[in-house]
């Protein structure tokens, strides 16, 4: 015969076993309230503008002062993989008509004061200005990279010195906050060995793991001319750099373009190396945000086709695309693809686009479309400035394999003038951000409206010779800097 004294201590136990239970619920949560304003390039509120977390599905909109709070409880980790990552990550997005769509990662929870600022759609296609008009502390320049900061800021940096390679090479900084024009620009590495030993440093490369300080990869020359894999890190936004270390034997980290975050939280870093067996490509892969890596690759072994400075693609069905400048003799652009976030990689094959032995850049825009900027030229081409350097291009692609030409940003056909090595990110505003080499001499910046290009089919990868985007209407509509 069940006793009550029985009943009661089932009764209790049953207590505290639910008890438990809405615990862990209640400890799987996170609070998420996020307050802020919504404002245009002038500072006045946006009203009626949704504002979105992508992976939690909180909504709010602005009200008449441009204000709104996001809150609730969300599940630990939403959006997020099972690597090393913060516990907190997803996607802000702000959709207003008139406006870009605006997107920004964030990765705390809570905060009270978020200023939002997304571009307004009908800016001009092009705007243009440059990171410095002269500097006193050298006389060529080379290479730049361009990241977006937390707080808004670009950052862009390059190396520069009296000639590439030269001991007097560094690798400087400069910066610029909304609103305001490029710092002058600051040496932040060098290569100075010791007291009686300095080299040359090249191609800088920013990039800022989720959660993670900034990092700042470069070049150093070594005995033999091999270059070496350097970085420095940065926990206040690139106001102050840590102690020069060098990246561990035959990883020289990024070759030029930036390492992207694929959504499980891989880094790919896009890498190769040059040597007496030739030019060959591979990737640089970390599972746990940058802090070990592993190599992947080479993928051309044999270098059949000499391939160096890959920028990397992604692709909403998983696959990722690497682009390649290749050696004069190819005159194309090399092409990979992986299926298994960067872990394995088809043998490299031509684009259809052509390649002047010259980098490339390219970037996933979030309407998925594919932007690449290149020079569309080989290396002897005529017409086509130094070393085919004398054009440089915008072409967009939904699928990676079929090109449509989109804007010409520069042509000059000079012997010694060149537009090269371009770098390329879609900031939080929606607007897309090119910085490239200009004669060597600066280095340019341009921000393009993606929505205001009307790209033109290129059958074959040929540029178009009649239209709007056409080489003929440039030369009739643009003046180039250099002959005013």
């Amino acid at each position: 015969m069940i006793t009550k004294r029985f009943l009661l201590v089932q009764m209790l136990l049953i207590t505290l076993i639910f008890g438990c239970k809405e615990n862990e619920k209640t400890e799987s949560r996170t609070q998420v309230k996020i307050a802020g304003k919504v404002v245009n390039a002038l500072g006045k509120p946006i009203s009626e503008a949704v504002i979105k977390l992508k992976a939690t599905g909180e909504t709010a909109k602005t009200n008449e002062n441009g204000k709104f709070v996001l809150s609730g409880n969300v599940p630990k980790g939403s959006g997020q993989s099972n690597i090393d990552l913060p516990k907190f990550i997803d996607t802000i997005s702000v959709e207003k008509p008139g406006f870009l769509n605006y997107q920004k990662v964030i990765t705390n929870p809570e905060i009270s004061e978020m200023i939002i600022v997304p571009a307004a759609s009908d800016l001009p296609a092009v705007q243009e200005d440059y990171i410095f008009e002269s500097s006193p502390h050298f006389r060529s320049c080379h290479a730049s990279t361009i990241l977006e900061l937390d707080n808004g800021d670009l950052l862009c940096s390059f190396f520069a010195g009296t000639k590439e390679a030269y001991p007097d090479v560094e690798i400087w900084m400069s910066r610029k906050s909304t609103g305001k024009q490029w710092t002058a620009p600051l040496s932040v590495a060098d290569g100075v060995q010791s007291d009686s030993v300095r080299v040359g440093t090249g191609n800088p490369i920013l990039f800022k793991p989720l959660g993670e300080d900034l990092t700042l990869f470069y070049k150093v020359l070594g005995p033999g001319d091999p270059w070496k894999g350097w970085y420095k890190t940065s926990s206040d936004l690139g106001k102050t750099w840590g102690k020069p270390q060098e990246l561990p034997d035959l990883m020289i980290g990024p070759d030029k373009n930036k390492p992207v975050q694929l959504a499980s939280g891989t880094i790919l870093a896009p890498s190769a190396v040059e040597d007496s067996n030739g030019w060959r490509v591979h990737v640089l892969r970390s599972t746990d945000n940058g802090k070990t890596w592993d190599k992947m690759g080479p993928i051309n072994p044999e270098a059949k086709i000499g391939a160096i400075q890959p920028t990397l693609l992604t692709y909403t069905d998983g696959r990722i695309q690497m682009l390649c400048r290749t050696r004069s003799e190819h005159g194309f652009m090399a092409q990979s693809w992986s299926d298994d976030d960067g872990l394995t990689w088809s043998p490299l094959e031509a684009l259809v686009l052509p390649n002047n032995n010259s980098g490339a850049d390219g970037v996933t825009l979030r309407d998925g479309r594919q932007l690449l900027v290149y020079n569309h030229s080989t290396r002897t081409q005529e017409g086509m400035g130094h070393k085919g350097r004398g054009i440089l291009n915008v072409a967009l692609s939904r699928d990676g394999i079929h090109w449509e030409a989109a804007l010409i940003l520069e042509y000059l056909d000079e012997s010694g003038k060149q537009f090269s090595y371009p770098s390329v990110i879609q900031t939080n505003d929606g607007l897309v951000h090119i910085l490239y080499t200009w004669h060597r001499r600066r280095i340019k910046h341009v921000v393009i409206n993606p929505e205001r290009l009307k790209p033109v089919p290129m059958p074959e990868g040929k540029w178009p010779t009649d239209g709007p985007v056409s080489l003929e209407v440039f030369k009739k509509t643009k003046t180039n800097d250099e002959q005013l």
